[in-house]
């Protein structure tokens, strides 16, 4: 697939593809796959995610280490990008996120609310923006509305969205849970159907299978599952998330797998940057290594 096949399908306006044009075929490979490295984990979490590697911490460090690992683009909050940012503005793309919540109220009624906007972006010179939707959970309809606004702002401004689709909530818990097949191929989906331009899902575990719908009720292997969550997103590019810290090589196995089944790339945080800065460099080199296989 050539350059102009993989973001000529996708019906973008120009702004949008030149923004993505630059963060997919300018840095990093440079070959139309990404590797996204997230930073908002300490609104997402708390500063707890940093126990394991206290130098994470610093912001200015995660984005040298961004720029050292040659990612795509780097996941922040407005107040780091207003703080740290500029020192590296250029050299590595920013993906502004426009919503977050900490961990402190309950799933069922989750909401991410909104704190920055789409033209805070474009004057921080961002490639792209971000927002959380929670599929699932009892604030969904003022989830969906908030998130319209933010879809008219990206389009009215040419700036890509990415949607961070994660099942959430009691409803979500009864069938399956939020990491099951059932619950992110349905959340990548509504992020296709709601306008993302690119959908940013949690690996699919087929196994967990209590209480989902009779389709999911099988046996299924990760490939399987993964090939799926590609395919309901259609001409919504996909990343797959790294999730929680894990064992290299169930990690590099989930990212062999999710290019397979054609995601545009990977967005890998806490298993990048919860190790030594070196050991981080050694994995981030594992994970280039199966992009560069999969050019787009």
């Amino acid at each position: 697939m050539t350059n102009g096949d993989t973001l000529g399908r996708l019906g973008l306006g120009p702004g949008k593809k030149a923004r993505l044009h630059r963060i997919l075929y300018k840095h990093g490979i440079a070959n139309g796959t990404a590797l996204f490295l997230p930073y908002d984990q300490g609104l997402e979490h708390g500063p707890r995610d940093f126990f394991a590697n206290p130098a994470a911490g610093d912001p200015r460090y995660i984005l040298k280490l961004a720029v050292e690992g040659g990612f795509n683009g780097i996941a922040v909050q407005i107040g780091l990008a207003e703080k740290f940012f500029w020192d590296f503005a250029g050299e590595v793309p920013l993906l502004l996120k426009l919503n977050g919540k900490t961990d402190i109220p309950p799933d069922d009624a989750a909401l991410s609310p909104l704190h920055a906007s789409v033209a805070e972006a474009v004057r921080l010179g961002a490639d792209a923006v971000g927002y959380t939707m929670y599929v699932g959970t009892r604030a969904q309809e003022q989830d969906f509305a908030q998130y319209r606004q933010v879809r008219e702002d990206a389009h009215r401004y040419g700036m890509p969205l990415v949607v961070w689709a994660y099942p959430r909530g009691d409803a979500i818990e009864a069938k399956g849970g939020k990491n099951s097949f059932y619950a992110v191929d349905y959340a990548a989906r509504t992020a296709s159907e709601l306008g993302a331009d690119v959908v940013k899902v949690n690996f699919p575990r087929p196994d967990k299978r209590t209480g989902v719908k009779p389709e999911y009720d099988a046996e299924f292997s990760s490939q399987r599952a993964v090939d799926s969550v590609v395919r309901s997103a259609n001409r919504t590019l996909v990343l797959i998330s790294g999730g929680e810290k894990a064992g290299d090589g169930a990690m590099i196995e989930k990212a062999r797998e999710s290019m397979e089944a054609g995601a545009t790339g990977l967005i890998f945080g806490r298993n990048v940057w919860q190790r030594p800065h070196d050991e981080s460099m050694r994995f981030v080199t594992k994970l280039r290594e199966v992009l560069v296989k999969y050019p787009r």
